[in-house]
């Protein structure tokens, strides 16, 4: 295929061209440089009639005596973004001026002989075929990789055939991130190094959370990247990610192809993965009966006892906590059910990987709550505790039950109703300078004056009178354990 290229025409030999200029010197690689047109012109300033990426061709009829003139045409030609300069010898001229040579050469543009035998239109004409030739060849392989592409869509693992088969096809390396974010399948493998492709998955989950078909570029240190959503507008399901910023017309029809199909594989995987969200709802009921006679039956499966139950917050995305437990089932062969309930999606999973869920919950920037480790026949208790715990939760991450638990019973009865009553029950202290503070103090010391008024720097009669006035206030015999558990209940729920 001939290219065309300024450096493709220098090297016909029917055209007869020499390259003046020394190769080093030139700006840009002007040689390979893509080339718009060959133009020719005997202006002294022809610019505003030419383009950028073209090659000039002049007898030098506007040329005079005078070095600074041909100095100051070339700064133009340089300017207007001008490939490189012909200059036709023999015609008004006997070689070419050294003044011209030396201009150019100072600016970087390449300069050529054009022998007094070659017509400038049939340099103009060259440069057509090659655009022509370039063309075709460009439309032979877009339909080349077409058929190859729908040949890889056919193969077993149809989607990643076909990723694999447009990396080939475009020498980039080419890769799809899921809904979550990460790398399901690259070609070539290991083909950027971990900050790229984290960098990537960064941006792929930033592309999927807006919801909406879009294309975006990335610069990672020297390399570029070009990014595609896949899916429907609204709910895309992942991204194609290639390694390169610039596509021309028939790869970009090319990537479209691609983008298309993978974006029907991705609905039609939906359509099956909504079937079997409906029947994982339904099998969630049997287990909520402790009873998983009927999840084995129909499943085939379940995770090891014991196991343990999760809820992730409303809202959170099914498709990505899906896909990623889709991921490590495949990665590790993790066992999971999962299904869509009322509160949230609901995860069961053996005990044992219990601490992937802080992992996807860190991951996705959402809540789950998680159970503590039981049997089956007590499913509807650890799904409650799952439940509890992620109401207990307040920033994105896994609440065990165990660490609920721990929090205290107390904060657990601290509702809203709760704060309101033991506010409305201490208020009688609160009319009272420093009595609440005696109270608690004198409490956290399990009700000990000595200790307690060291703590608060006073004298134990002064504390003594103190608890007997609050006593009196409250209407209770706070030298009995059910009137201090009272009051404790009521200090700590009123603070939480």
């Amino acid at each position: 295929m001939q290219e065309s290229t300024l450096g493709a025409l220098l090297h016909r030999r029917d055209l007869g061209l020499h390259l003046v200029s020394d190769e080093r010197a030139m700006r840009d690689g002007a040689l390979v440089r893509p080339l718009r047109w060959v133009h020719s012109s005997d202006l002294v300033d022809p610019t505003p009639f030419l383009a950028d990426d073209l090659v000039l061709l002049t007898t030098g009829t506007q040329f005079t005596d005078e070095p600074d003139d041909t100095a100051a045409y070339v700064a133009r030609l340089h300017d207007r973004g001008v490939v490189g300069l012909g200059f036709g010898t023999e015609v008004h001229r006997s070689g070419i001026p050294d003044d011209l040579v030396a201009a150019c050469a100072k600016a970087g543009i390449p300069l050529f002989e054009v022998p007094y035998d070659t017509p400038f239109i049939a340099i103009a004409r060259a440069h057509a075929e090659a655009i022509a030739d370039q063309a075709y060849a460009r439309r032979t392989w877009a339909l080349g990789a077409q058929r190859a592409l729908a040949v890889a869509a056919l193969r077993p693992r149809g989607l990643e055939s076909t990723i694999s088969e447009l990396a080939k096809r475009l020498h980039h390396w080419v890769g799809m991130f899921d809904a979550t974010g990460a790398l399901v399948h690259e070609h070539p493998r290991d083909g950027i190094d971990g900050a790229a492709g984290a960098a990537m998955a960064e941006r792929a989950a930033q592309l999927i959370s807006r919801g909406s078909q879009a294309g975006d570029s990335l610069a990672i240190d020297e390399h570029e990247f070009s990014l595609f959503t896949l899916g429907r507008s609204g709910h895309p399901r992942g991204v194609i990610a290639i390694a390169t910023a610039s596509l021309d017309a028939e790869a970009r029809a090319v990537v479209t192809s691609v983008i298309a199909m993978a974006g029907l594989s991705l609905e039609q995987s939906e359509q099956v993965t909504e079937s079997q969200r409906r029947l994982h709802t339904q099998v969630l009921a049997s287990l909520l009966l402790d009873d998983p006679t009927l999840a084995r039956r129909v499943l085939g499966s379940l995770p090891r006892e014991p196991m343990v139950v999760a809820v992730a917050e409303q809202g959170a995305a099914a498709d990505a906590l899906e896909e990623w437990w889709d991921r490590r089932r495949t990665e590790r062969d993790t066992a999971v059910f999962t299904a869509a309930s009322d509160e949230g999606m609901v995860m069961c999973v053996t005990a044992e990987e219990a601490g992937a869920l802080h992992e996807i919950a860190t991951r996705l920037d959402i809540r789950i709550g998680v159970s503590e480790p039981g049997p089956y026949a007590s499913f509807s208790r650890a799904h409650a505790q799952a439940l509890a715990s992620l109401r207990r939760g307040t920033s994105p991450g896994a609440v065990h039950h165990a660490d609920a638990v721990a929090d205290s019973v107390l904060s657990a009865l601290a509702t809203d109703d709760a704060r309101l009553i033991a506010q409305s029950q201490l208020a009688p202290l609160r009319a009272h300078d420093g009595l609440e503070r005696s109270l608690r103090v004198w409490l956290e010391h399990d009700a000990r004056l000595e200790q307690a008024a060291r703590a608060l720097g006073i004298h134990r009669h002064t504390l003594r009178s103190r608890v007997a006035e609050a006593s009196a206030l409250l209407g209770a015999d706070l030298s009995t354990f059910p009137a201090r558990a009272e009051l404790w209940a009521a200090l700590r729920t009123a603070r939480e």
